[in-house]
């Protein structure tokens, strides 16, 4: 369609008159059908539809307007139809240029300067082709040019509403919960660490890559004492996935300063969520944890049985982690691996060897999980699969996006192929728990052009900002909250939010069929819409936030608070 439009006006540029009509006249065919299909789509709900149409569609009977009739009447002289049909061209191309550089929302300010953009171009093609338009007509293009501009402008360019988040550094519930049973010290320096066969620089707690893993019996206290021995940007510890009072949460700038070199901060905190999760620094986390700065954090229900093993899967410096590695397992004997992924985008896992079944995700044990065999699972950034197996007399292994990274023998199989587990329609259901929702939020993932810094930057954005001007979503304790989450970006958006699990509703208007499924951490693909909900249970101020940590850094972060 664009390139019917420009096509034909280049033809007419060139005097070949036969195919600038012919090119016109289909781009003319193909306006008029994507009309009607983008209106169609509009009506069943289409997220990508606003721009087609609050801006494409004026601009395209705009183009069709002018140039339509110059055709009808195309004169002996068919260039003199040329800047009518480049002016077609660039209206129909202002609406991919508004989809592709600003996103969502489709606003008055984008639409104007989409308006000032094709107004230009029709100017400098009219100067280019030596077309002469009358004087009232140069002036009154020029005008509106300019007060498009203007106008547009300054309406992108105006600061959000969204208020600022408030520094709540104290340390108000830390020392409620008890005197501690679990002590450990982690401290955060640049390191030299082994890492596919060679040694790569680092950033490390207690010199090694990932972490001292830290582990504790569900009821006990948990005391972390952090220090920073030589991390020039601060470090924190988050603790992924685990609902910790805000205080203890580790969002520098929000719940806690960052600790910088010489400092320490100490965390605490009950077991009482059996599972497994993660820890890793939350400042400048798009470096720190990409560094090295994470580690695993399980809660054991008493007593431990069988053989329990973690695997924290992680790229540092281009080399895969953990280094493969081999046991000894009797037959008959109950394994449980513990799948962590600690990247910044998804994993595909797949145990070869047993029928295994998915117990837990995210540390939420799963109802009536069913045995499963030749099939793969994947895991979204910062996410966690619990795998439980009885040992049998052959070997098994587990292979990470192909490669081997744990197994009780020599294994040889292929998994490629394997289908992948929809964990929506697996285990068995129960019903919703909340018969109402109190609050209703729609966020709406997209990356665009930011203006409302001292540069302009191209960020992902939350319903057309960027952080720091994202509004916040308000709760009140005790408020039934449904999340609307649509990615209207070409990327995956692994969607994370601090101090809760939500209850996935539904994917795509499918609803989730299978276990209850409680996530912090779920993968948003390109065009998906997720529908969840949480119960507001967990005071303060909360990060949620794309887990691939470059895009929270680039943007996609905002903030739930409590009113």
């Amino acid at each position: 369609m664009r390139s019917g439009w420009l096509g034909g006006g280049a033809a007419s540029a060139a005097r070949r008159r036969p195919l600038a009509l012919g090119l016109a006249v289909l781009a003319l065919l193909a306006t008029l059908a994507r009309a009607v299909t983008i209106t169609a789509l509009a009506r069943a709900g289409w997220w990508f539809a606003a721009e087609k149409i609050l801006i494409a569609a004026p601009l395209s009977l705009a183009a069709v307007a002018v140039a339509g009739p110059r055709l009808l009447r195309a004169p002996g002289d068919i260039r003199s139809v040329a800047v009518a049909l480049l002016f077609a061209g660039y209206a129909q191309s202002a609406a991919l240029l508004v989809t592709l550089l600003h996103g969502y929302p489709a606003s008055a300010g984008v639409g104007l300067l989409a308006v000032a953009g094709v107004l230009a171009a029709t100017a400098v093609s009219w100067l280019a082709l030596g077309a002469r338009p009358s004087r009232t007509m140069s002036r009154v293009a020029l005008g509106l040019a300019a007060a498009a501009l203007v106008t547009g402008t300054g309406l992108v360019v105006a600061p959000g509403a969204a208020p600022g988040v408030p520094h709540a550094h104290a340390d108000r519930d830390a020392r409620t919960v008890g005197e501690p049973t679990r002590r450990f010290t982690l401290t955060a320096a640049t390191a030299t660490v082994r890492a596919g066969g060679r040694d790569v620089a680092a950033w490390a707690f207690n010199a090694q890559v990932p972490g001292p893993e830290l582990t504790a019996a569900v009821g006990e206290v948990i005391e972390v004492t952090v220090r920073n021995r030589d991390i020039d940007r601060g470090v924190t510890l988050h603790w992924h996935g685990y609902d910790v009072p805000n205080s203890q949460d580790g969002v520098p700038g929000v719940t806690q300063a960052a600790v910088l070199p010489g400092q320490e901060f100490v965390y605490r905190f009950r077991a009482d969520q059996v599972g497994t999760y993660w820890y890793h620094t939350h400042s400048v986390s798009d470096v720190g944890v990409r560094m090295g700065l994470y580690g695993v954090l399980v809660v054991h229900p008493a007593p431990v049985t069988g053989v329990d093993v973690t695997v924290p899967v992680h790229t540092l410096a281009g080399r895969a982690l953990p280094e493969p590695r081999t046991e000894a397992v009797g037959a008959g004997v109950p394994v449980r691996l513990r799948l962590i992924n600690t990247d910044s985008t998804t994993h595909r896992y797949a145990l070869a060897g047993a029928p295994f079944r998915v117990a837990a995700i995210d540390g939420s044990d799963l109802r009536g999980p069913t045995s499963l065999v030749d099939t793969a699972v994947q895991i979204p950034a910062g996410g966690r699969y619990d795998l439980v197996f009885t040992a049998p007399a052959t070997p098994v292994a587990l292979f990470v996006d192909g490669r081997a990274v744990y197994s009780t023998g020599p294994v040889s199989a292929v998994t490629a192929a394997w289908p992948v587990l929809d964990p929506l329609t697996y285990g068995v259901s129960s019903p919703v728990p909340w018969p109402r929702f109190d609050r209703r939020f729609t966020l709406v993932l997209d990356r665009g052009l930011d203006l409302h810094g001292l540069l302009p930057r191209y960020a992902h954005t939350v319903n057309g900002a960027a952080d720091p001007d994202i509004s916040p979503q308000v709760v009140r304790l005790g408020d039934v909250v449904r999340f609307t989450i649509v990615n209207r970006s070409p990327v995956v958006h692994p969607w994370h939010l601090h101090g809760h699990h939500v209850l996935i509703l539904s994917r795509n208007g499918r609803p989730a069929t299978g276990s209850p499924l409680r996530w912090d951490s779920f993968d948003v693909r390109p065009g998906d819409v997720w529908e969840v909900a949480f119960r507001a249970d967990n005071p303060g101020m909360w990060a949620n936030h794309c887990h691939n940590l470059a895009h929270a850094e680039a943007g996609m972060m905002l903030h739930l608070m409590y009113s």
